[in-house]
């Protein structure tokens, strides 16, 4: 599956943004999709992660009460939604999938290329 992360840039501290992720293929459906993020001199986090039906989410201490994963699976997109944003958000959000849970939040074995999203105080 091929990936492509979109709809990053530069926010006020206290804004939104809403991530998406567009995925090739007929099988997106099947994956188990999520998201990390970099932020400069630090390791790659996971952010977040939805079940392959939508029903299930798994988010980072961090961002919980804040960002919001969803997914449609008839356009093959997965979405990030972002609020209250704060100056540590900052960073390049990157989606990736997988088959299971498990691997998805530690290991992911595809990704796509980051967007950057920058927070301003």
């Amino acid at each position: 599956v091929q990936l492509q992360a979109s709809g990053g840039g530069l926010v006020q501290a206290g804004g939104s943004l809403r991530l998406s992720c567009a995925a090739s293929g007929r099988t997106f459906s099947s994956y188990v999709m999520g998201w990390f993020r970099q932020a400069p001199g630090k390791e790659r986090e996971f952010v977040a992660a939805i079940s392959v039906s939508g029903g299930s989410t798994y988010n980072a201490d961090s961002v919980k009460g804040r960002f919001t994963i969803s997914r449609d699976n008839a356009k093959n997109t997965v979405y990030l939604q972002m609020n209250s944003l704060k100056p540590e958000d900052t960073a390049v959000y990157y989606c990736a999938a997988g088959a299971h849970l498990m691997a998805v939040t530690t290991t992911p074995p595809y990704w796509g290329k980051g967007t950057q999203v920058t927070v301003s105080s």
